[in-house]
């Protein structure tokens, strides 16, 4: 399972902004149309991410595994 530091990776590499950081890190992108993404992550910057959450937070992102996977390499 990925970790939060790759998932920190691939959301920059994929164009995402860190916009703040309380409980949990916010990132955020504005697509072409004006639609805004957010993606929440925990503070556990080494830690595996839960399978159910992984899926979640790609679907909040807008991408594939087979895009994470990608943008990790």
């Amino acid at each position: 399972m990925p970790t939060y530091n790759d998932f920190r990776k691939v959301l920059d590499r994929a164009g995402f902004k860190f916009v703040r950081s309380k409980k949990h890190e916010t990132w955020q992108k504005i697509l072409p149309d004006g639609t805004i993404l957010q993606v929440r992550l925990s503070h556990q910057h080494g830690k595996d991410i839960p399978k159910a959450l992984f899926h979640k937070m790609l679907k909040q992102a807008q991408l594939t595994e087979e895009d994470f996977n990608k943008l990790l390499r």
